[in-house]
């Protein structure tokens, strides 16, 4: 007859002695109810309750009375403890039946425990791609869009990828956007506006790169140009050439300054001012009464506004200064030119009225070659045009316009910017817009 001698009460076990050998009695098998009774003792650690029902399966209390379930498992001859959710969010019967599964896979050799970090790195790595495209674009350019030169240029980076972009691919996850999606979203514009496909593509890629670098897909970029799309796609300068800013003739710039300079408002006041300093209408609209010094005639231009992120020095003519003075100075931080209820111009505001100037002249203010209306940007072209004509170096020109001359090297030992040479040229050339004859000034009918 086998004799039965209880050895010690370990938690939930009790050792009894059966024979020769110690073996642990069953934990009594709790209900609903009697779990929902358990609590902290009031001393020590987190508790360990026994529930029964499942070998190894508790009940972690803490001292703040939070509970969860625990299985306490050997899985290849370690111990281990499998975590199976917080109670009561997780009852007492799910507990036991996710603890007899996990049993169960531990007996036909297989590891719970891993497979339950594999499952949750792939819900992570489901999530990171579960971005959408026009997410994406929002992300991107939160980390990028301070590296770009001027507020135009990040305008224009966030108008293509929203006007074009974002209809077509926008609400697709960036980890399924393939080639034929990007294709979609460029052969409808790819040879009737090329220019602007072309830089949507390479934004679309940008984008797209992003993502990959960040976790959100892999694999190739299917935005990418060379080696890819080239294959598909016609060379963008096989296609179209660049289209110039259409430009005033220069027999018709005088005239066209005397009807700008002949209109009240502080639009036009900007164009004029344009056109006296050949500058980009952003440098203009964005200056202040502290960039101008009207005793030297100068008017520096900050790096930080400058499309080529250096400082640059425009001599003002006599023309120029009467422009200033008339508007009356305001403090340092104060716009030269600013809109009507507060802040910068827009460029639509000065494209507008020299489309309003254009209107009431039908015929004249066009373009030599594309017979379209002149643009702001256009009187620099013009101004251009004035100086080769008239002789100016070109590199003198070029400085005027803000453009870089030669290359790396060459700028590097630069030691001018020719300023006092370009004050005798910026002073006949505001001369020839206002109809007086200057020496060297072809026939206004030319």
């Amino acid at each position: 007859m086998k004799h039965l001698v209880a050895l010690s009460s370990i938690q939930s076990h009790t050792f009894w002695y059966v024979g020769r050998c110690a073996m642990p009695r069953k934990a009594k098998e709790l209900t609903a109810l009697d779990v929902k009774r358990l609590v902290h003792p009031g001393s020590g650690g987190n508790v360990m309750k026994p529930v029964g029902g499942v070998d190894g399966l508790y009940l972690q209390i803490t001292p703040s009375n939070a509970r969860s379930w625990i299985l306490r498992t050997s899985i290849a001859g370690q111990r281990h403890k499998m975590g199976l959710g917080p109670y009561p969010e997780v009852s007492l019967a799910d507990a036991r039946r996710s603890a007899a599964q996990a049993r169960s896979s531990i007996r036909l050799g297989e590891n719970p425990l891993l497979e339950r970090k594999a499952a949750r790195a792939a819900l992570r790595t489901a999530k990171a791609r579960s971005l959408l495209f026009a997410d994406a674009v929002e992300q991107y350019l939160d980390t990028k869009l301070d590296e770009f030169s001027n507020a135009k240029h990040r305008q224009q980076w966030r108008s293509t990828l929203m006007n074009y972009a974002n209809p077509v691919i926008g609400q697709m996850m960036v980890s399924e956007i393939t080639t034929q999606d990007v294709l979609r979203v460029l052969e409808p514009m790819w040879k009737d506006k090329t220019e602007t496909a072309s830089r949507l593509r390479g934004r679309i890629e940008a984008v797209l790169s992003w993502a990959t670098v960040a976790g959100h897909r892999t694999g190739e970029n299917p935005a990418i140009w060379k080696g890819h799309l080239e294959a598909i796609l016609p060379k963008p300068n096989k296609l179209a050439k660049k289209e110039h800013h259409p430009a005033l003739k220069i027999s018709e710039a005088p005239e066209w300054f005397a009807d700008v300079c002949s209109r009240d408002g502080t639009g036009a006041k900007a164009l004029a001012f344009i056109a006296l300093t050949a500058a980009r209408s952003g440098e203009v609209r964005g200056m202040t009464w502290g960039e101008v010094d009207l005793d030297t005639s100068l008017w520096i231009v900050p790096a930080e506004r400058m499309k080529t992120a250096n400082e640059h020095r425009v001599p003002l003519s006599p023309q120029a200064i009467d422009l200033l003075r008339d508007l009356g100075r305001g403090s340092n931080g104060d716009l030269v030119f600013p809109a009507v209820k507060g802040g910068q111009l827009t460029d639509a505001a000065l494209s507008a009225c020299m489309k309003r100037i254009a209107a009431a002249k039908p015929g004249y203010y066009l373009d030599a070659t594309s017979k379209r209306p002149a643009v702001p940007h256009g009187l620099r072209s013009t101004f251009k045009d004035w100086t080769a004509e008239r002789g100016y170096p070109s590199d003198m020109s070029e400085i005027a316009l803000a453009h870089k001359v030669g290359s790396a090297v060459e700028r590097a030992y630069r030691r001018t910017d020719m300023l006092e040479r370009r004050r005798d040229m910026m002073a006949s050339w505001s001369q020839f817009l206002r109809g007086e004859t200057v020496g060297n000034v072809v026939s206004l009918n030319a």
